[in-house]
């Protein structure tokens, strides 16, 4: 199954830097959309909204922090 993107909004993090090492997200339908700032006619990887969600909640829990 693939998403349609035309017409998506993509939004860049307010704390991302301004040397490009940023990604973006987009919100469609029951989707969450990621692609790299630099390359936006380059892949884009498609997730759940459950899947986001339980990834920005390791992110708060720092469950990705390396030992």
């Amino acid at each position: 199954m693939s998403t349609d993107l035309n017409g998506a909004t993509w939004f860049k993090s307010s704390r991302s830097s301004s040397n490009g090492q940023c990604v973006e997200v987009a919100f469609v339908d029951e989707q969450v959309a990621v692609r790299d700032s630099k390359d936006p006619a380059g892949a884009v990887l498609v997730f759940s909204k459950q899947t986001w969600s339980a990834f920005v909640a390791g992110i708060g829990a720092d469950d990705f922090l390396r030992s």
